[in-house]
């Protein structure tokens, strides 16, 4: 206990001597540093903070993991022995698994992820990204037997409910991390390589069912459950190994500790873009400080952070309301649809391996266009490609099997392309800097809740023995992707080029989302007098006696 209250002590002092260091210079250090970061080029940005590219890209992966659960679950409903083991026969069509064991099993890592993600956003403010991902990955790894060894599909279910505890923490801390430890120009490269990381785990998965797919007995489905432990024990000690968060430092007021992470992130910086970061960061927090001060999901609802609350929320929804249920994963779509399961199979590990290459391709289309009109872009081809599913299943029926196969490739690749990659960008910069862990949370239970009523939609469209409604489900899910398509125009801000300061200005002064791009602002206008004293002072110190 003593030595705990020495050591706070030491930590408070080192703080305090810190902020007399920063001291008259820090509007201006934080100043030069936001003006450093619109002037920084692309490979600078690389080249200053490669480090920090570095330790977002491995924290990052342990969305693989969640992207590889989401392919195994909705594709063993068309899996022979999968079916077998946890279906029931019917006399028309076979094993099937009925539709109420689908909605459930489907919903069981949802309902897990959103009470890890609520939990996730008090736990994370507290106690830091790095140990909450280092526990939860702990917790994971204990799970996975749960899942392994189901012997009936209740005790499936309970497992996938306790995995999705610690995918829900995965889901909300990866992209959070990201858009704290790089500068303006590398933000979205970073936040949208999440959803690389979530379409390489579903293109491992892909690959690992198909390559199971002749395996006879429960060996079938229990061999891609197991590949799971490949992953927890490494991605602990890289998330040990890690800095911090050097804004989550700053808004735990531990300066110093702050200055050591920034350090450790940085490529080239020389000691005074170190301290000018911090400043900035400072400034940042100071700003935000009295409209946020306790941080409480109430914060997000209340002032202009209920509009971030609501973009943040809408624009992660878009990807499930856009149709992804359905077009994102349709092995089980083709094989109910007559298609053979290798086939169906060959078609979905194809998609995967189309969706990786959109996601690639985003990066580059992302520095050019920007968020806001790419959203928009990407959700309304996506509403027109679904309506053309429908049409097609309307008038020529089972002959329109590989035309709708080949329009979810399309499907997927525009996702991939747009709005996949997007949504992890846009809710990571959108939200304000002190409430982030609760707003990401926030924002990953609204697509969470969204996809339970998603999840059981589909399970009864789809299912032969219940409402097979097969490819005219892409006129309803065309038609909810038209809904976010008319919010997106009216509502969803472009964030590309601009600083967290810099939009917390935006957001005070209610600018129009078709504004934001246009709109001139300057953080320090306000403090132009104070600026002014501060370099008088410096100019008289400099001066000989």
């Amino acid at each position: 206990m003593a030595a705990n209250a020495q050591a706070s002590s030491a930590q408070k002092v080192a703080d305090r001597e810190l902020e007399e260091k920063l001291g008259h210079n820090a509007i201006v250090d934080a100043k030069q540093a936001t003006d450093d970061e619109h002037a920084q080029t692309l490979w600078q940005g690389l080249r200053e903070n490669r480090r920090a590219v570095l330790w977002s890209v491995l924290i990052s992966m342990t969305i693989i993991m969640e992207g590889y659960d989401t392919v195994l679950i909705g594709n063993f409903f068309a899996y022979p022995e999968f079916q077998k083991k946890f279906g029931r026969y019917f006399d028309t069509v076979g094993w099937q698994v009925t539709g109420e064991w689908q909605t459930a099993l489907n919903m069981g890592s949802t309902v897990g992820a959103i009470v890890g993600g609520l939990i996730n956003g008090y736990i994370a403010t507290r106690y830091g990204y790095r140990w909450t991902m280092i526990v939860s990955l702990g917790i994971l790894n204990g799970f996975i037997f749960v899942v392994f060894f189901a012997s009936s599909a209740a005790v499936l279910l309970v497992g996938q409910i306790l995995c999705g505890l610690s995918w829900g923490v995965f889901a909300t801390l990866a992209p959070a991390y990201a858009s704290e430890v790089c500068p303006t120009n590398l933000r979205g490269y970073l936040t949208t390589y999440v959803n690389l990381c979530w379409a390489t785990g579903q293109l491992i998965a892909s690959g690992v069912l198909r390559g199971c797919l002749g395996i006879q007995g429960e060996m079938g489905y229990r061999i891609p459950f197991a590949i799971q432990w490949l992953w927890p024990v490494p991605l602990m000690a890289i998330c040990f190994l890690a800095p911090e968060s050097p804004w989550w430092l700053v808004r735990s007021e531990n300066l110093e500790q702050a200055k050591r992470s920034i350090a450790r992130l940085a490529g080239e910086k020389t000691e005074e873009q170190i301290n000018n970061q911090l400043a900035m960061m400072v400034h940042t927090i100071q700003m935000e400080a009295e409209v946020t001060r306790g941080a409480t999901y109430l914060d997000c609802f209340k002032g202009d952070n209920l509009r971030r609350t609501e973009i943040v929320c809408v624009a992660f929804m878009g990807q499930i309301l856009s149709g992804s249920s359905f077009a994102y994963t349709p092995t089980y779509f083709f094989t109910t649809a007559g298609m053979p399961p290798t086939q169906a199979f060959n078609l979905s590990l194809g998609a995967k391996g189309i969706a990786f290459i959109g996601t690639v391709l985003s990066w580059w289309l992302i520095s050019y266009w920007g968020r806001r009109p790419l959203y928009i872009g990407g959700i309304g081809s996506l509403s027109v490609v679904l309506i053309l599913i429908g049409i097609l299943d309307v008038s020529a029926g089972k002959r329109s099997l590989w035309p709708s196969g080949g329009l979810c490739v399309l499907w997927l690749f525009i996702y991939s392309l747009t709005i996949g990659p997007l949504a992890y960008s846009i809710i990571s910069e959108t939200s304000s800097v002190r409430l982030r862990p609760l707003s990401v949370v926030l924002s990953r239970t609204s697509y969470q809740i969204i996809n339970i009523i998603s999840q059981f939609l589909q399970a009864y469209m789809m299912n032969p023995v219940e409402w097979n409604l097969l490819g005219k489900t892409g006129f309803f899910w065309g038609g909810t992707a038209f809904c976010v398509f008319v919010w997106s125009y009216f509502r969803l801000p472009e964030v590309k080029d601009r600083t967290y300061e810099e939009l917390d200005i935006l957001f005070m002064n209610r600018v129009s989302a078709r504004e934001f791009a246009k709109t001139h602002v300057d953080p320090y206008a306000t403090l132009g007098t104070e600026l002014g004293e501060v370099m008088q002072v410096q100019g008289k110190e400099s001066e000989p006696n």
